[in-house]
């Protein structure tokens, strides 16, 4: 790769085309952003969104989790979490309640009318999901190799 400065910044146009085709963080970026276009199409008759249905799916447990639990879960900040709670409470698809053991801590629970949802936009999801798993060469590496990489990234 040759390194001629081209622009008065001083990077070569060939440095910016070779970050931009080998950057990794980049290209998981620009896939999870088309992925969760199409899983949004797909769930929009349901008046979902990929996140909602992440979320709403998370909380599909014997017992009601923590809404820490459920940040840790889908990597997102309380505050965020709280954010996107507020319309599927508002929907009445789920509850946010004092934990019994923990006056601090609040647990999320699905209603019947979230289960019911769920039980609807599942169907979506595994047809989506099999639809990209099978334009994929081998999705079993993909999500262990993206395990693998959130792992490292998140370690000191």
């Amino acid at each position: 790769m040759t390194d001629t400065i081209t622009d008065p910044g001083g990077i070569s146009r060939e440095t910016t085309l070779h970050v931009r085709d080998t950057c990794l963080c980049l290209h998981t970026q620009r896939a999870a952003r088309a992925l969760a276009r199409r899983f949004d199409r797909a769930f929009r008759p349901l008046g979902l969104t990929n996140g909602q249905f992440s979320l709403l799916m998370s909380l599909n447990r014997p017992e009601p989790p923590r809404q820490g639990e459920v940040a840790d879960l889908l990597t997102m900040d309380r505050t965020t979490l709280t954010a996107a709670l507020k319309p599927l409470a508002k929907r009445g698809l789920l509850t946010v309640e004092p934990d019994e053991n923990d006056a601090r801590s609040r647990r999320l629970r699905l209603t019947g009318d979230g289960r019911a949802l769920l039980r609807r936009a599942l169907p979506i999801w595994q047809e989506e999901h099999a639809a990209v798993d099978w334009n994929l060469s081998n999705p079993a590496a993909l999500r262990e190799d993206l395990v693998k990489l959130q792992a490292s990234a998140e370690a000191p």
